[in-house]
């Protein structure tokens, strides 16, 4: 059994820091690196590309709206022009910071609202699959099972990634729980590690309502902003290696 351990990183701005991002790239072993549209500015890319590429860690490119106030979480109609424009701008920055520091852009996983967003809309994840494919159409989207995005990406050329999420509640459908419904983040090291290894070893998590939800994931996030980020990123992974599963990157 292989598992891709993954967590949003480099999400701090200016003098402003969110999580402990060199705990978590001990743990890890693919970020997510905030593109400057959810969170992020140069300097806090550069320093996590670097602190990445150091300790063998993927960097991926997580894109968003442009929404720096709403940390990239809330939901906007943006042109399909423009939505696919500021995708490929993000990705090309990161992906050109990451090389000078001795690596590069392995994947995309788009943030919040976005990532949300192009599970559901044709629309938008036709932009967002154009961006990537314009910049390297070798490079896997990470995604949700089940969203609409997989066949839009394949239709392309791209291949898909399945994620699951061990710090979030599911509903029934295989969806988030909304993050501002009760219970949506969970906090429990015990309980989210349990989850992952559910996620890892049987393909299914249960959902608010007591069913069972099939996940089938390659790879299994942590958010990094989340209060004890590391110590349900370490319960995380000493679960899953005590289960047996080997932890490896996708890309």
């Amino acid at each position: 059994m292989l598992i891709d351990l993954n967590a949003d990183l480099g999400e701090g701005f200016g003098i402003w820091r969110l999580g402990d991002d060199a705990a978590l790239l001990d743990l890890v072993t693919s970020a997510n690196v905030a593109c400057g549209f959810h969170a992020g500015d140069p300097l806090t890319i550069r320093r996590t590309c670097a602190a990445a590429v150091d300790r063998g860690v993927l960097i991926g490119a997580q894109v968003s709206y442009r929404d720096l106030a709403g940390f990239g979480r809330r939901e906007m109609d943006v042109d399909p022009e423009e939505l696919c424009a500021e995708v490929l701008y993000q990705l090309s920055a990161v992906d050109g910071i990451a090389r000078a520091m001795g690596g590069r852009v392995s994947y995309v996983k788009p943030h919040g609202a976005l990532y949300n967003r192009i599970c559901r809309d044709p629309e938008q994840a036709e932009a967002v699959v154009a961006a990537v494919a314009d910049h390297d159409e070798t490079l896997p989207l990470l995604t949700l099972p089940g969203s609409v995005v997989h066949g839009i990406a394949a239709n392309e050329g791209l291949t898909t990634v399945n994620e699951a999420f061990a710090d979030r509640a599911y509903t029934p459908e295989g969806t988030l729980v909304p993050r501002r419904s009760p219970g949506a983040v969970l906090h429990d090291p015990r309980e989210v590690a349990a989850r992952a290894v559910r996620m890892a070893t049987a393909g299914t998590v249960t959902a608010v309502d007591g069913s069972e939800v099939a996940v089938d994931a390659r790879s299994i996030c942590v958010h990094g902003d989340t209060p004890d980020a590391v110590l349900l990123a370490r319960a995380v992974r000493d679960g899953l290696v005590s289960a047996g599963v080997t932890l490896k990157a996708f890309a």
